[in-house]
């Protein structure tokens, strides 16, 4: 990661070359939210709101990013991949109120200028989802300790930074979200995908730490956790030498069923979510009884 913060580059696309943007989607005639007695948001929740989201070029990130659109917000689509975001961009639609900026979380200078860009084209970040994400398969005894480093660049070190990024912004709004994706395994343990589940351990426990610290600034800190998703996960893995570790009967959940989730999280203002539900006992069981989890994982593994 690098250690200094400053102006970075950015690629930039309004479908066409730069276009200036409605007053309504500039920040300075923004309709605000307001909470009801049970603390949901009520009225044109989304109406004027600015999400940015990393790892957005697909699977949960492009989810995320459609649904909160769906919902009247202005996104940031953010991927390494500069043309990836825009194919994503394209996909959720409503472009007038998206943009697709290249950004590796490794790079904090690239998150820098993510931040700059977006107050200049839309006046606020209201929402920040931290995504971006790889994966290993492999065993703890082993795994190559270098790509177990870049795992924990990406997964832990990259949302830390982005965090850091847009703190300061929401501070001086008012307010505002973070929302890691994480996952279950950062519950649960999975063999063969120790590290990554390290990785979604440190976020799960810096995210629940951040929101006690930034809710003073009327900042909420949102953990994601959700179980087997129907996404192509194996194309981002930074190592993989054990194969297949879903269980063939496991299916798996809808990328729009998380981001569903998410909204909702972000909605109520939640610390966690855990989707889908039926993971909830799961994770329950192994903090109240790890050993027979622990047996359960080992027969499945013969």
């Amino acid at each position: 990661m690098e250690g200094n913060r400053g102006v970075g580059l950015a690629w930039l696309n309004f479908g066409g070359g730069r276009q200036p943007l409605p007053s309504s989607l500039d920040g300075r005639d923004a309709r605000p939210s307001t909470l009801g007695e049970s603390g949901i948001m009520t009225g044109m929740e989304m109406d004027g709101k600015v999400v940015v989201v990393t790892g957005a070029s697909m699977g949960i990130g492009e989810a995320i990013a459609k649904e909160f659109v769906d919902h009247g917000a202005s996104a940031v689509l953010l991927s390494r991949d500069a043309s990836r975001a825009e194919a994503a961009r394209q996909r959720v639609g409503h472009l007038e109120r998206t943009l697709a900026l290249a950004c590796d979380v490794h790079n904090c200078n690239q998150i820098d200028s993510v931040v700059g860009l977006t107050l200049r084209h839309f006046g606020r970040i209201d929402v920040w989802v931290n995504n971006a994400g790889v994966g290993i398969r492999d065993s703890v005894a082993d795994m190559e300790m270098a790509a177990c480093r870049q795992l924990f660049e990406t997964d832990f070190f990259g949302a830390v930074a982005c965090l850091q990024a847009v703190v300061p912004t929401m501070r001086e709004k008012g307010g505002g979200t973070i929302i890691n994706i994480s996952s279950v395994a950062g519950h649960v343990p999975v063999p063969f995908m120790s590290p990554y589940c390290a990785a979604k351990f440190a976020v799960n426990a810096i995210g629940k730490g951040a929101r006690v610290e930034l809710k003073r600034h009327n900042i909420n800190v949102l953990t994601v956790c959700p179980g087997y998703i129907q996404t192509d996960f194996g194309a981002h893995m930074v190592a993989n030498r054990r194969g297949r570790v879903r269980p063939e009967s496991v299916k798996g959940i809808t990328a729009e069923r998380v981001a569903r989730a998410t909204y909702d999280g972000y909605r109520k203002r939640k610390r966690e979510v855990i989707v889908p539900w039926t993971m909830i006992p799961v994770v329950k069981l192994y903090q109240l009884f790890p050993g027979m989890v622990e047996w359960g994982m080992g027969r499945a593994m013969k």
